[in-house]
C-alpha cells in the first residue's frame, strides 16, 4: 500500500495471504522502529511491538487478556487495518507482523492517515462514532443487590441488613447526600438471581435525590419496555451470563439494550458491557470485568483504559477498587485517577471474603476518615470539571478521538511517548496529564513531561519538558496531576449532581501560554434532541506571551445555538495562573475594581484579586451576570507568566512492577453455579460489526477536542 504520491510505501506483505481451511493470515513487513496500537480493551500495555495479542473472548480478565477485543490495529507507519469479521483471532506484532482469524475468508478495511487521530477518526467513520452519554453518566455510578435473591437462600445477600428489598437503596442515596458526596446513578439489582420490587417508587425516590436508576441483566430484556417506559429506568448493564459468548450475539444483545432505552423514552443510550467488539463504542461503555482491588491490578488498568482509546472506545473503565478484595487505601488511589475518565462505577456486595460474611460496601461515602475526605475531594473535582469532560465527550462523538488518551496518541511526534515507558500515565483530554500512583508509596517516579510547560495542579509549580520528573511527593490525598500550558478548562460551580443548581457562574481556569482556544459544548444533557441540532457552543480565545511579562487577553464568544434549559444569562469567573499580578484588568472595555483581600473579592459582584499564595499565583476575575448571547473580552495588563523548571532528558530506568498479580479471578457466575464452558465454535460471518458508514466530519488535527493552541 502506497500513499497518495504513489512512491511512499505504507505497508508491504512479506508473503501472500494464507489459508489453512480454518484460518486466514496476512503477513506484513515491520519497520525498524514501527510501533502498533489498538486491538480493543487489552488488559495491559498499549504499545504492542513484539507482543502477541488475542483477538478473542475468554472472560478471564487478567493482565494481557482482552476484555473487549476489536479486530483493528493501527501503526506509526501511517495505516490501520480492520478485519471485517466476527471470528476470533490473534495478532503477532513481531517481525514480520502476522494477523490471523479463525475463518476461511479475508475481508479487511485499510485506513491511511498522517496521524493516529486521523486513522481512528476514519476507523470510527466505518464502525460508528462513540455515543454521547447523558451528562449524569459522567458521574459516579454504584452497583449492588438491594433485594433478596430469587435462588437458594444459602446463596446471596439473604439476611444482609439494608439489602432486603429494592427500596433499601434509597437509604444509601441518603448516605451519599448526607456525606456531601457527588454521585449520579445506581444499579440496585446487580447480582445473580437478584430481582427487584417497587421499582417505580424506587426510581422516583432516587430521582428526588439526584440519582438515575439502571438495571443489571443476566438473562433477558423482556421487561425493558415497562422498566424504561413506566418505571423510568435509564440504564442497562449486561453480564457474562448473557453476553459472555461474545462476538455477534453479544453485540446484538447490547444493541437490543440500546433499543429498549431509546425505543421507550426520549433518553439517550447508557449501557455497560463486557465482551465488546469493533463498533461497540457507538453503543456502550466497556469495562474490564471481574478484577481485584490490588496494586497489581491497578497498575495494568492504567494502560488498559488509556489504550482502549486507540480502538475508538471513549468510555472504558474497571470497577473502582475491583469487585474482589480491596482496601480503603487502594480504593482511594483507584478512585483518584478514575475520576479523570469519562464514566466510572463502584461494584459492592462481594466483599473480601465473599460469599461468606464480608459483603464490604465500596461506595466512597461508606469509608472512614481520612479516606472519606479524599474520596470526596476527587468526586467534587470531577463534578466541577463536568463541562470540560462533556465537551470532550461531544468531541469524541464528532471525531472518534477519545477523551482518555495514551501519551502516544496526543504526542505522536515525541519518540519517548510512543512506547510503554509512558504507559503508566495518560492525558485526560488535551489539558490534564494524569500519573496515577499504583503502589503503596507516597513518592511517584518516572513521570514524563512532553515538550511545553506543565503546571502542578496542586502547587502551581511549573516545569518545562521534554523530560522526566522523579521524586514527586504524592501522599495518599495527592494524585500527580499536571496542566498543559495554554489550557482553558471550563468548570461548573460546586454541586453533587447535574441539575442540583444552575450552572452559573461558569469558571474558565486558564494557564496562559501563547495563543490557545477552547470551544465549550452544551445541550440538555439527557435527551437525543442534540442529534437534530439542539445544542450551543461558546468559543474562548486566549492570547498571551509565551514567556515573561505581557498582557493576557481572553475573548469570550457568544453562546451560539439553542436547547431546552439554555441559560439566557450567567456569571463568569476566570482563574488565570500567573506568577505576578496585573497593573489593571478590564472587561468589555470597563476597568474592574481591584480587591485587596479574598473575602472582599468573594463578597463583590465583580472585580479582580491576585493571590500569590494560591498555587504559586492565581489572578481571580469575576464579572456580574450577563447575557449569554453577546461576546466580550477580558484583558489583564502586565502579568508575568510562571517560569518552568527544565526536566532532565536522560532515559529512565526500567519500569518497576507493582507486585505479582493475584490468582486467576473467578468468574462472577461461579458464585451461584459452576460456569458453563464458553462456546469455541467459530461464528459464521453472517453480518458486519459496523453499521452504515458515517459521513466523515470536517476536522483538523489542531481542533480535536474543541481546543487549539500555539505557543511558538
Amino acid at each position: 500500500m502506497y500513499s497518495a504520491d504513489d512512491s511512499t510505501r505504507i505497508w508491504e506483505e512479506t508473503t501472500g495471504l494464507t489459508w489453512t481451511g480454518t484460518q486466514t493470515t496476512q503477513t506484513l513487513a515491520r519497520g525498524a522502529t514501527e510501533q502498533f496500537y489498538g486491538t480493543g480493551l487489552r488488559l495491559g500495555d498499549w504499545a504492542l511491538r513484539d507482543k502477541v495479542v488475542p483477538i478473542a473472548i475468554d472472560n478471564k480478565w487478567r493482565e494481557n487478556n482482552n476484555a473487549s477485543p476489536a479486530p483493528f490495529y493501527l501503526s506509526t507507519a501511517g495505516y490501520g487495518v480492520m478485519r471485517n469479521t466476527w471470528a476470533p483471532g490473534s495478532y503477532s506484532f513481531t517481525s514480520p507482523v502476522s494477523t490471523r482469524h479463525n475463518e476461511n475468508r479475508f475481508d479487511a478495511f485499510y485506513f491511511a492517515g498522517d496521524s493516529l487521530k486521523n486513522i481512528i477518526s476514519d476507523y470510527t467513520d466505518v464502525t460508528g462514532k462513540p455515543f454521547l452519554a447523558p451528562i449524569w453518566g459522567l458521574e459516579l455510578g454504584n452497583a449492588d443487590c438491594w433485594s433478596t435473591y430469587n435462588t437458594n437462600p444459602d446463596v446471596g445477600p439473604v439476611g444482609r441488613a439494608g439489602h432486603m428489598k429494592t427500596p433499601d437503596v434509597i437509604a444509601y442515596a441518603d448516605g451519599a447526600r448526607n456525606a456531601d458526596m457527588p454521585s449520579g446513578w445506581f444499579l440496585p439489582n446487580d447480582g445473580y438471581g437478584c430481582e427487584y420490587e417497587d421499582l417505580p417508587y424506587t426510581v422516583a425516590e432516587l430521582k428526588k435525590r439526584g440519582f438515575q436508576t439502571g438495571l443489571w441483566t443476566e438473562r433477558t430484556l423482556a421487561n425493558i419496555p415497562w422498566e424504561v417506559g413506566t418505571a423510568g429506568t435509564r440504564g442497562v448493564k449486561t453480564d457474562v451470563a448473557w453476553v459472555g459468548g461474545g462476538y455477534q450475539p453479544a453485540f446484538d444483545g447490547v444493541q437490543s439494550a440500546v433499543n429498549g432505552i431509546e425505543g421507550n423514552s426520549d433518553a439517550r443510550r447508557f449501557v455497560w458491557t463486557v465482551d465488546g467488539w469493533a463498533g461497540t463504542q457507538r453503543n456502550a461503555v466497556v469495562w474490564t470485568g471481574d478484577t481485584y482491588g490490588t496494586w497489581a491490578d491497578m497498575r495494568w488498568h492504567v494502560p488498559a483504559i488509556a489504550g482502549a482509546g486507540f480502538s475508538g472506545f471513549n468510555y472504558a473503565n474497571g470497577d473502582v477498587d475491583g469487585i474482589y478484595s480491596g482496601s480503603p487505601k487502594t480504593f482511594a488511589r483507584d478512585l483518584q485517577w478514575k475520576a479523570f475518565t469519562p464514566a466510572f462505577m463502584t461494584m459492592s456486595g462481594w466483599g473480601t471474603t465473599n460469599p461468606s460474611s464480608g459483603y464490604a460496601d465500596k461506595q466512597p461515602w461508606r469509608f472512614a476518615e481520612p479516606y472519606l475526605s479524599i474520596n470526596r475531594k476527587y468526586l467534587k473535582l470531577k463534578m466541577r470539571l463536568t463541562p470540560y469532560f462533556y465537551t470532550h465527550a461531544r468531541a469524541a462523538t464528532d471525531t472518534g478521538v477519545p477523551t482518555v488518551r495514551a501519551m502516544a496518541l496526543e504526542f505522536q511526534n515525541d519518540p519517548v511517548a510512543l512506547g510503554n515507558d509512558t504507559s503508566g500515565q495518560f492525558m485526560a483530554g488535551d489539558a490534564f496529564l494524569v500519573a496515577p500512583v499504583v503502589s503503596d508509596t507516597s513518592v511517584r517516579d518516572r513521570i514524563y513531561l512532553p515538550a511545553g510547560t506543565w503546571t502542578d495542579y496542586w502547587t502551581g509549580k511549573a516545569y518545562t519538558g521534554p523530560g522526566w520528573l522523579d521524586g514527586y511527593q504524592a501522599p495518599l490525598d495527592t494524585l500527580p496531576l499536571f496542566v498543559r500550558g495554554g489550557s482553558i478548562v471550563p468548570m461548573w460551580p460546586q454541586m453533587n449532581y447535574a441539575g442540583e443548581r444552575p450552572a452559573t457562574p461558569i469558571t474558565y481556569d486558564i494557564h496562559p501560554r501563547g495563543s490557545s482556544s477552547f470551544t465549550l459544548y452544551e445541550d440538555d444533557g439527557v435527551t437525543r434532541a442534540y442529534k437534530t441540532g439542539s445544542s450551543a457552543r461558546q468559543r474562548v480565545d486566549v492570547t498571551a506571551p509565551s514567556t515573561g511579562t505581557g498582557d493576557v487577553r481572553v475573548d469570550v464568544g457568544a453562546l451560539t445555538g439553542s436547547y431546552t434549559g439554555k441559560l439566557a444569562s450567567r456569571g463568569y469567573e476566570f482563574a488565570l495562573h500567573v506568577a505576578a499580578g496585573p497593573s489593571a484588568v478590564t472587561a468589555a472595555g470597563t476597568t474592574l475594581a481591584k480587591h485587596t483581600t479574598r473575602s472582599a473579592y468573594d463578597s463583590a459582584t465583580s472585580g479582580w484579586f491576585f493571590d500569590p499564595a494560591d498555587r504559586s499565583g492565581v489572578l481571580h476575575v469575576k464579572l456580574a451576570s450577563r447575557t449569554t448571547d453577546t461576546a466580550f473580552s477580558v484583558v489583564a495588563t502586565g502579568v508575568t507568566l510562571p517560569a518552568g523548571v527544565p526536566r532532565p532528558r536522560a532515559p529512565p530506568p526500567s519500569r518497576p512492577r507493582a507486585g505479582r498479580p493475584p490468582p486467576t479471578a473467578r468468574r462472577r457466575r461461579a458464585r451461584t453455579a459452576p460456569p458453563p464452558t464458553p462456546s469455541t465454535a467459530t461464528p459464521a460471518p453472517t453480518g458486519t460489526p459496523r453499521g452504515p458508514a458515517r459521513p466523515s466530519p470536517t476536522r483538523s488535527p489542531s481542533t480535536w477536542a474543541g481546543r487549539t493552541w500555539s505557543t511558538a
